[in-house]
């Protein structure tokens, strides 16, 4: 089995969202991942109370473990596949975009990359609750920005009466339509929503990104009130799934549905590998993998969302389960094939 991509994480928002408290809140509980960070912008940031000045090519560790490097969008590039050297260890990359940056090239810029080591993780947008307005009449281009974005979080919502929070998110709804919207308060994103934490002991029937065990493990606990915004769903059948029947669910989401993470078992003649799959937004990726000696033929899949239906999503995943795959003419595979990277 080949390593698993490091995803990348884009972090964007007009100046003053508080993308860096956000970055600040997942880096203080990263519980060990290693996390690279690139400061798409000549500057500083603050990093657990510590200023780190960054100039291009540089780079700064942190005591825990985190890697912080500031450089313009043109050496990004470049950049993230010196990060994603697996001497550096990364488990998650997460660019923090400059606050006049254009995400959509940000986007591009990483789904042409050739680097075999990176993945796109989603574009995250952070917006000010207090400022959303104003901005959007400074900005037009704002709505643009928001409908490419993954997940839209809305910051300082403990600002706004009641009143104005529900008005402001019924207008991010009509922007956006089905994108998940999170509200926060100083940032306090769960790290969960956006990657996965690492396993007491990594194993090599799971890619190190796809910590199924330890996601669901922290969605079954009370941790304060960081995961009373999403949900992550679980989904395990030993039948075989339809790639068509998938790749229909795939193609309409339930509206809130962000990230899937798993690995799937078509048995499709000529096509019997073990496909990982990963999504985000509208991203979509498998990847064919070999399957370990003795390792049951099952399809394991974990899906995070803000109000999403958890019966539904699964009872629309065990209808895409295939009793007789071996009876599927080969060709039934090209829709999946052609969200492999090759």
């Amino acid at each position: 089995m080949g390593s698993a991509r490091i995803p990348v994480v884009i972090l964007a928002g007009h100046l003053g969202a508080g993308k860096t408290t956000l970055l600040n809140h997942l880096l203080g509980n990263a519980d060990g991942l290693r996390i690279g960070v690139v400061v798409n912008d000549f500057g500083s940031v603050n990093i657990d109370a510590m200023s780190v000045a960054g100039h291009v090519d540089s780079t700064v560790s942190l005591s825990n473990g985190c890697l912080c490097c500031a450089v313009d969008a043109s050496g990004l590039d470049d950049l993230l596949g010196r990060l994603a050297r697996p001497s550096r260890r990364l488990d998650v990359i997460v660019v923090e975009a400059s606050g006049l940056a254009e995400p959509r090239d940000l986007i591009r810029l990483l789904l042409a990359s050739d680097n075999d080591a990176i993945t796109y993780g989603g574009l995250v947008e952070v917006v000010d609750a207090v400022e959303f307005e104003r901005t959007r009449e400074r900005h037009p281009e704002v709505d643009a920005q928001l409908r490419v974005a993954d997940l839209v979080v809305l910051n300082k919502v403990d600002r706004l009466a009641a009143d104005d929070r529900h008005r402001l998110t019924a207008v991010l709804r009509d922007i956006v339509e089905e994108v998940p919207v999170v509200a926060t308060t100083r940032g306090r994103l769960d790290p969960g929503l956006l990657f996965d934490r690492r396993l007491p002991a990594q194993s090599d029937s799971v890619p190190r990104q796809l910590s199924f065990d330890e996601l669901l493990a922290a969605t079954r606990h009370d941790h304060d009130h960081l995961h009373e915004h999403y949900e992550a769903v679980d989904f395990v059948t030993d039948q075989a799934l339809h790639p068509r029947r998938l790749m229909d669910f795939l193609d309409a989401r339930p509206t809130g549905l962000y990230r899937i993470k798993g690995f799937v078992h078509f048995g499709v003649p000529g096509h019997r590998e073990r496909y990982t799959v990963h999504a985000v937004g509208s991203f979509l990726r498998f990847e064919p993998t070999r399957w370990r000696r003795g390792e049951g033929r099952t399809s394991t899949l974990v899906l995070i969302g803000s109000g999403v239906d958890p019966e539904d999503i699964r009872a629309r995943l065990r209808a895409c389960e295939e009793p007789a795959p071996h009876a599927l003419p080969p060709e039934s595979m090209l829709c999946v094939l052609r969200h492999t990277q090759h």
